[in-house]
């Protein structure tokens, strides 16, 4: 995993769930060109951005929407 350290300054077309309704806790995704993906806080689109490899990437999304990780309470 490799890091942008001005997400913005990328040039990639970052986009928010259509499931986020708003909310400010998010997290916006951008395809990087190659066979990544870059992940930034939505609050923070100066800030770093996360590139995950595809593969990587795939593996969180199925994750999430399986039972493999749970929250914290």
């Amino acid at each position: 995993m490799n890091h942008y350290p001005d997400a913005a300054a990328t040039g990639l077309a970052f986009r928010k769930s259509s499931y986020s309704g708003g909310n400010e806790n998010c997290v916006e995704c951008a395809a990087d060109g190659t066979t990544g993906v870059a992940v930034r806080d939505s609050k923070n689109p100066h800030g770093p951005a996360l590139r995950f490899t595809g593969a990587a990437f795939a593996a969180f999304t199925s994750a999430l929407t399986g039972s493999e990780l749970t929250t914290a309470h």
